[in-house]
C-alpha cells in the first residue's frame, strides 16, 4: 500500500520560497512516477509538476515553469517541490501523487493512482 505524506507547507510572503517534501512509505518508491497537484478554494484541481521514476524526465505547468523545481531522492523515498518567487495565486492545498511508471509524464489527475492528504501553502501579498 502506497502512503504519501507531504510536509513543508506554510505561510510566506509574495516573492518568498518554500520547499515541499513528500515521503513514500513503500520500499519500491523507485518504481513510481511522482508529481504534485494543487487546488485553490473554488477551483479545479490543477497539475503542477511531475518527475519520472528515474528522475530523468520532468514536466511543469506553464504557470510555474521557471519558478518551481521538482526533484527526487530515491534512497530517501522522497520527492521535493522547490517553490521560488511565490505569488498570491500559488495559494492552494498541494497534493503529492504517484503512479506506476509510463513512457510519458501526464497532467491528468485521473492518471495518478495515489494521493497524499495535502499540505496548505498560503502566499500573502
Amino acid at each position: 500500500q502506497v502512503q504519501l505524506v507531504e510536509s513543508g507547507g506554510g505561510l510566506v510572503q509574495a516573492g518568498g520560497s518554500l520547499r515541499l517534501s513528500c515521503t513514500n512509505s513503500v520500499r519500491t518508491f523507485l518504481r513510481y512516477d511522482m508529481g504534485w497537484f494543487r487546488q485553490a478554494p473554488g477551483k479545479e484541481r490543477e497539475f503542477v509538476a511531475a518527475i519520472s521514476w528515474s528522475g530523468g524526465s520532468t514536466l511543469y505547468a506553464d504557470s510555474v515553469k521557471g519558478r518551481f523545481t521538482i526533484s527526487r531522492d530515491n534512497p530517501k523515498n522522497t520527492v521535493y517541490l522547490q517553490m521560488n518567487s511565490l505569488k498570491p495565486e500559488d495559494t492552494a492545498v498541494y497534493y503529492c501523487v504517484a503512479r506506476s511508471p509510463r513512457t510519458l509524464l501526464v497532467v491528468a489527475p485521473e492518471e495518478y493512482d495515489y494521493w497524499g492528504q495535502g499540505t496548505q501553502v498560503t502566499v500573502s501579498s
